[in-house]
């Protein structure tokens, strides 16, 4: 096991334990992604989610068309103009997802020892005996004895709301199952998952394609969350198909890791995508119960030594129903802080949940204590041990930032930045205090006047820094150049410090680090507030 980040020293937790949770302008470090549905797409509902930690918004083409995501999208931005306060856009994919569908709506009761067929043809009616499928070939993928999961939301921890079917005999194109335990399901999709069973279907469907390439492209997508990724070159074909689309060829693609074919191609997924997406509801069927956790801690260590963000799905999936989540799903949020993910993903919880605001906000504040805790000493050194030495030059200079900054007890870090690259890297290294990515242009031409100044650049590289953990972004005045060949005008680094104080993490007399260029040199400083 590589992650071992709880503090140690009995006497510190046991007093954190008995402190009051401090309030602040962000809850945590750790990142939230909240999917926006039904239940929170009301400009109200997502300002509310927004002040309460929410940084990216997601949304899940599994469920609604183009146009209803596009009147929830145009909410988000209203409610980011009333907050201000940033926050990037997530397009999940539908992908190799199996479906079943219920045109009726109406609800069907499955009965444990019952049978039910699950058909192709999608014509008939669905009830306790059929189930019409989205997929032609399962009768050519499964066999007798093998397992199927569906529901609304697959298994939500509620056995009454998805059900676990084995697959008793298959008859043509048909597949004959016994019910293993009895349900209700409500809806017009439940989404089917076959447990370690290859399905035959793209990564990325041609309904994806079209959603890509018209909504995607209109609202220019921060992130791509690749549903199904099983392969590295699911990853190089998205890649491609968004370079050929011209506004997104800066949109990161987040590798969604959702079967045992994914997390056997893991180390190569994770070279190709930008971040990975731990989608532990498809996968907690695929593994054996008491193999998730080691996937889990192993697949977020990749990650950190990797620099590239980890999120972790379904974390408190009660709080869908409850105001407060179970025992153990807050035990869980903290673990997952603690092995070092980046942000939690936040599904049925804010998409259909009672308690979409109070859920962001609880998670935010077992974030923030988890948080308090975390062994940043062990943390640096197994990374810059990982990484090894010479170390790279941007390598280098982060981890001295972020070394600097803890010796010195630095309130912030200030990185001035032109891709974000340089912030990224030292945010990979976990320092106890936020970096504060300030986005500047960089320069073009060797002459002094011409920079990048595209605003849509800089907003991509802005937003893209809301799901890596610690990590602030502001965008500069575009007149200020990042690589210029003198030092950044004081007036970028005032604006910034303003900023952090108006966030509530600088004050007068407290000791910052900035980590710019200048000329052809990298540059570390530390410098002490005046009143």
């Amino acid at each position: 096991m590589h992650s071992n980040h709880l503090l140690l020293e009995e006497p510190i937790r046991m007093a954190s334990i008995l402190e009051p949770s401090r309030a602040s302008f962000f809850p945590a470090m750790t990142k939230i992604v909240g999917t926006l549905g039904p239940c929170s797409r009301s400009v109200e509902v997502i300002s509310g989610c927004l002040r309460a930690g929410m940084s990216v918004a997601r949304f899940d083409f599994s469920w609604h068309d183009a146009e209803y995501h596009q009147e929830t999208l145009e909410n988000l931005k209203a409610a980011i103009n009333s907050t201000k306060k940033l926050c990037s856009v997530m397009l999940d994919s539908v992908g190799p997802e199996l479906q079943v569908v219920n045109k009726t709506e109406n609800d069907i009761t499955l009965e444990a020892d019952d049978k039910v067929i699950l058909t192709p043809d999608e014509g008939q009616e669905a009830s306790s005996e059929v189930l019409p499928i989205n997929f032609a070939g399962l009768s050519k993928a499964v066999k007798k004895g093998d397992t199927i999961f569906l529901g609304q939301y697959l298994f939500t921890g509620s056995e009454t709301t998805s059900v676990w079917l084995e697959v008793d005999e298959v008859k043509g194109d048909d597949v004959v199952c016994v019910v293993k335990n009895s349900a209700n399901l409500s809806g017009s999709l439940f989404t089917m998952h076959a447990s370690q069973i290859r399905i035959e279907m793209p990564t990325l469907s041609d309904k994806d394609k079209q959603v890509i390439s018209t909504w995607g492209v209109q609202n220019k997508i921060d992130f791509l969350s690749l549903s199904f990724t099983r392969h590295a070159e699911d990853v190089r074909e998205a890649r491609k198909y968004l370079s050929k689309l011209g506004d997104l060829n800066q949109t990161q693609i987040f590798a969604k890791i959702e079967n045992i074919e994914g997390l056997t191609h893991f180390d190569e997924i994770l070279q190709e995508a930008d971040g990975i997406i731990l989608s532990r509801g498809n996968l907690g069927i695929d593994l054996p119960p008491e193999k998730v956790f080691f996937f889990q801690k192993s697949a977020i260590y990749k990650c950190n030594m990797a620099g590239k963000p980890a999120v972790i799905t379904r974390v408190v999936d009660t709080m869908t129903n409850n105001l407060r989540p179970t025992r153990a799903e807050a035990t869980d949020v903290a673990n997952a802080v603690l092995d070092g993910c980046d942000a939690i993903l936040l599904g049925a919880e804010t998409l259909r949940g009672l308690y979409p605001i109070e859920t962001i906000s609880t998670v935010g504040k077992i974030c923030a204590e988890a948080e308090k805790v975390f062994n940043q000493d062990q943390y640096f050194k197994e990374t810059v041990k990982y990484v090894g030495e010479p170390m790279a030059h941007l390598e280098s200079i982060a981890s001295s930032a972020v070394r600097a900054a803890i010796k010195v007890k630095a309130s912030i870090i200030i990185c001035f930045t032109s891709s974000g690259r340089a912030a990224r890297l030292i945010a990979k290294y976990r320092p106890t205090m936020p970096v504060l990515s300030v986005v500047i242009p960089r320069l073009k031409t060797n002459s002094s006047s011409a920079f990048q100044a595209d605003g849509s650049f800089l907003h991509v590289q802005a937003t893209q820094s809301l799901i890596v953990r610690g990590l602030l972004p502001l965008i500069a005045d575009p007149r200020q150049p990042a690589e210029s060949i003198d030092a950044i005008d004081e007036s970028v680094l005032k604006v910034a410090i303003d900023h952090g104080k108006t966030l509530g993490i600088v004050k007068s007399h407290d000791r910052v680090v900035v980590c710019q260029k200048v000329g052809d040199a990298s540059v570390v400083k530390i410098i002490e507030l005046e009143d």
